[in-house]
């Protein structure tokens, strides 16, 4: 798990969608959805649940969304 994959995961949490989070995060989108399945394969867990281009937070995406944004928080603090 990279903080770059939880910056991926909240964005797409707080758009409702990946085109639109790639683009606040300056990424291509396939980039942006290679980090989402990184994250899900690193944790052995689907977080999004995909379906016909619409997009929800899995149970365990609503368990680690507040816990990716403390730790993102955390890494900005700490700089």
């Amino acid at each position: 798990m990279t903080l770059e994959q939880l910056r991926g995961f909240v964005e797409v949490a707080r758009t409702g969608h990946f085109t639109r989070a790639a683009e606040r995060l300056h990424l291509a989108q396939p980039s942006l959805s290679r980090q989402i399945a990184a994250l899900e394969a690193g944790l052995g867990v689907d977080v999004i649940h995909r379906a016909r281009g619409n997009i929800s937070l899995t149970a365990a995406g609503e368990r680690l969304l507040p816990i990716a944004r403390r730790m993102l928080a955390d890494a900005a603090a700490a700089q």
